[in-house]
């Protein structure tokens, strides 16, 4: 039977997994979680997961949030803050409140079935669908749910198709010829191909549609077994398969309406500046200015961005980059980089491949390259990054690659 779309998002819960610590993409974690760290200039990282479950029509949300969530509630509630609970729409923050034997949330299964009562309790929630909150793409969940009720799955997995050679970086979901998954494994050595696609592997997106009748059978047959349900990687989705349980994959269908289809897991610092960078490309793999499936976040009320300029070299100028609101480039050069809201740029400085978030300030004479300053950073006059790798690392994160890394509200030591 075809259910109507209408049916299926009525009866559709959406849980986003918001806890991550993010150490890697320290200092940017500093205060905040992984989903928080902003991204793209205005965004936030979950923007990108709120914006598809809202072009996707899914308006029932819990947001499932655990380290440092300061930030992140604050911007859920600016940002997205925008249902009619009288209507049955809502976008709720959950934090852990160790439910079950006191313990904290211990992974992405027992953060789920720590608030089992969100879907348990109402008898109109026929599938739950659990999203990431720290990934970059485009996606119409409707597809996939729409797939995972016309096939009667328990679990349908949605997976990206990546180069064998590549795959061995990440989760790869083994399939038959019918897409039916029959292992899971996490980061193999030799990556299991895809029947219809050689040389290609399915890697896990950590999104899943399920059952909601099925999911809570799941839970409590390993509680009765005394099988550990932490994860769904390492945990339930192998019991699920070993128990013949109906679970498929779902390939992926990109929303981004490129060549190559684009998911980022952004867990690095060079990882996070590579995806920044892509944005500012004469033709970026994401497209953000595509209106007919738009990025949602909060908008501050700053007036528009401008450059000034003065007399004699204090010319005001941004080539190849993004520039937000409220930002001033004032008699500086800023070439190949992203400024977030309200950041000064002043006279003869330079400003080069780097991202500068809000409220920073760049001095006169200052010189900037190849780094990420996070927000409320003062540049002094004549103050230089980016140029003395050394130096740098004596007093602020620099990665591998050279990416210098100022944290939140840093005072630059001169």
């Amino acid at each position: 039977m075809i259910f109507p779309g209408s049916s299926i998002l009525r009866e559709t819960i959406t849980m986003i997994l918001a806890g991550g610590q993010g150490e890697r993409l320290y200092p940017l974690t500093a205060y905040r979680s992984k989903p928080s760290v902003p991204f793209g200039g205005k965004y936030r990282i979950i923007d990108f997961a709120l914006s598809n479950c809202l072009n996707s029509g899914l308006r029932r949300v819990y947001v499932l949030v655990q380290y440092k969530s300061d930030s992140l509630n604050q911007h859920l509630l600016e940002a997205w803050s925008i249902f009619n609970p009288e209507l049955g729409e809502f976008i709720y923050s959950i934090p852990p409140q160790r439910k079950f034997n006191n313990d904290w949330y211990l992974g992405t299964a027992n953060a789920i079935y720590q608030n089992i009562n969100l879907y348990n309790d109402s008898k109109s929630v026929s599938w739950v669908l659990l999203l990431s909150g720290d990934h970059i793409y485009k996606m119409d969940y409707m597809k996939m749910l729409q797939f995972h009720v016309d096939l009667k799955a328990d679990l349908s997995i949605a997976c990206i198709e990546v180069p064998k050679e590549e795959a061995s970086r990440f989760g790869i979901v083994g399939v038959d010829e019918s897409h039916n998954v029959n292992s899971f494994i996490e980061k193999p050595t030799t990556p299991p191909e895809i029947p219809d696609s050689p040389g290609y592997s399915f890697v896990n997106m950590g999104i899943y549609a399920f059952n909601a009748k099925a999911l809570r059978e799941v839970f409590s047959e390993m509680e009765a077994q005394k099988i550990k349900a932490h994860d769904f990687g390492k945990d339930v989705i192998p019991f699920m398969v070993k128990s013949n349980r109906n679970v498929l994959a779902y390939k992926f269908l990109d929303e981004n309406k490129k060549t190559k289809s684009y998911w980022k897991d952004i867990g690095t610092i060079d990882s996070y500046y590579d995806a920044s960078m892509d944005l500012i490309a004469i033709t970026p793999e994401f497209n953000l200015y595509d209106h007919n499936w738009s990025i949602r976040t909060h908008q501050y009320q700053f007036p528009p961005a401008k450059t000034v300029s003065h007399e004699g070299e204090r010319v005001g100028r941004t080539l190849n980059s993004l520039i937000c609101d409220g930002s001033i480039v004032s008699g500086g050069l800023v070439e190949r980089s992203l400024l977030g809201p309200n950041v000064r740029v002043n006279s003869f400085s330079y400003v080069t491949d780097s991202i500068i978030m809000n409220n920073c300030n760049i001095g006169r004479h200052a010189r900037i390259r190849r780094a990420i300053l996070d927000k409320n950073i003062n540049v002094p006059e004549g103050y230089e990054i980016g140029f003395d790798l050394e130096s740098d690392r004596k007093k602020f994160t620099v990665t591998n690659s050279g990416i210098v890394v100022i944290g939140k509200n840093q005072v630059l030591p001169i």
